[in-house]
């Protein structure tokens, strides 16, 4: 029997797909939310940042830009209760997830009511962008896909847009752990045939180039290609691009957790999708992950030596990430460090599991009774902890399990 041919038309789905560069992006209000706010608040979203005026991120700004809603407790609570098991580090600590659209409107799975996860990637960019030793924030995302996989039991799509790279990075994407049963990976190359190609021309004739501009950027010097590149990313998060998983009178909703810059792009989707006759995706969406510098130095990439994190983590970590530690022993000991601009307690944050030894850490830090040192040399081991357990689960993935992971085939068990 073909997969999900039995399930009612509103359950939902969980799409997880790949970040594309934007440059320059004004979000536009496709679904009339934000347009008070677009006018008042003067924020340019660019990729890998987004900047207030005054070179800090402020998120609350651009939650209020976007019209999206920030994770609260309750809904932390709800998707732990619904989930079974605590909620992640990124989801309890608001350090990274915590933002939404539609989370709070039922829309949440349970365990009768499973969904597709749909996490963006990263696309063409000439490095590859899911090695944890050069790149940590896209490794980050599929972590998290991951544990909502395992938690709710439900299949996940991933998209890897680079042909040169794509079964590298299908190689890190399967060592994050994710289920067969529950996992089709596919580059848009090769997949591109009827159905998904049907939904890009559904999705294309109801964008205007206006908009295409407002949610990619570009100028006339471009190639076309940007001004037509939305509508591939769309098409994922509609059902019936994968025929092969959900037959035709199946409608499972779509999850898509992705970087809070990615909002305007899905937006497009959102008021696309009901004209189409599909649910609007959901979007849980991230923060982001500060450069070790700081938060106005530029991103954390592969290309910058300053900033990339690869082979030697401790050594760029003690060398580069930007304290907020006084300038002496002494005068670090009487007022203690400035926890809101110092870089290793924020990634510290994002890595360390264990919340109790988190509170210790900064409290000890802003008390002064911890010093930078100490504080590095923490971070310097739980990143290299996790870098260390992804590197064991990638050598492990054989080009065998990259044919089974990248097959077209049914997937009987995705909701079992």
């Amino acid at each position: 029997m073909e997969a999900g041919a039995q399930r009612e038309a509103t359950q939902p789905m969980l799409v997880v797909q790949e970040e594309t560069p934007m440059v320059g992006v004004r979000p536009k209000d496709t679904e009339h939310e934000t347009e008070a706010a677009a006018a008042a608040v003067e924020l340019v979203v660019t990729q890998p940042e987004v900047l207030a005026p005054e070179g800090r991120t402020d998120y609350d700004k651009l939650v209020d830009l976007f019209g999206c809603q920030q994770i609260d407790a309750a809904l932390v609570h709800r998707i732990a209760r619904l989930a079974s098991r605590p909620p992640h580090r990124f989801l309890r600590r608001g350090v990274f997830f915590f933002a939404h659209r539609d989370l709070n409107s039922g829309n949440m799975p349970t365990r009768v009511d499973p969904f597709l996860l749909n996490p963006p990637s990263t696309g063409p960019s000439g490095f590859d962008p899911f090695q944890p030793t050069k790149t940590l924030k896209p490794n980050a995302r599929f972590m998290f896909t991951e544990y909502l996989q395992d938690a709710f039991k439900v299949p996940a799509v991933t998209v890897a847009e680079c042909k040169r790279l794509a079964r590298e990075n299908a190689k890190d994407i399967i060592a994050c752990g994710f289920d067969i049963q529950r996992t089709f990976i596919f580059t848009n190359i090769s997949y591109t045939r009827r159905a998904f190609y049907e939904n890009i021309l559904e999705v294309a004739k109801r964008v205007t180039c206006e908009d295409s501009i407002r949610i990619i950027g570009g100028s006339q010097e471009d190639n076309i290609g940007i001004v037509s590149f939305p509508p591939v990313v769309a098409a994922p998060s509609l059902p019936s691009s994968f025929p092969h998983l959900f037959p035709r009178n199946d409608q499972p909703r779509c999850l898509i957790p992705c970087v809070i810059y990615r909002d305007p792009s899905f937006r497009m989707i959102r008021d696309v999708a009901p004209k189409i006759g599909f649910h609007k995706p959901s979007l849980i969406e991230s923060k982001i992950l500060p450069a070790l510098q700081g938060e106005e130095s530029s991103k954390m990439s592969a290309s910058n030596p300053n900033s990339a994190i690869y082979k030697q983590i401790k050594t760029k970590v003690n060398k580069y990430a930007f304290s907020g530690g006084q300038s002496s022993v002494e005068l670090h000991r009487k007022l203690g460090a400035n926890l809101d601009v110092d870089v290793p307690i924020k990634y510290i944050e994002f890595f360390l599991e264990d919340d109790d030894e988190f509170e210790h850490i900064k409290k000890e830090y802003k008390d002064g009774r911890m010093l930078t040192g100490e504080v590095k040399q923490r971070l310097t081991a739980a990143i290299s902890e996790m870098v260390s357990r992804h590197q064991r689960a990638r050598a492990q993935v054989t080009e065998e399990m990259v044919d089974a992971f990248t097959a077209v085939r049914p997937l009987p068990n995705m909701f079992g």
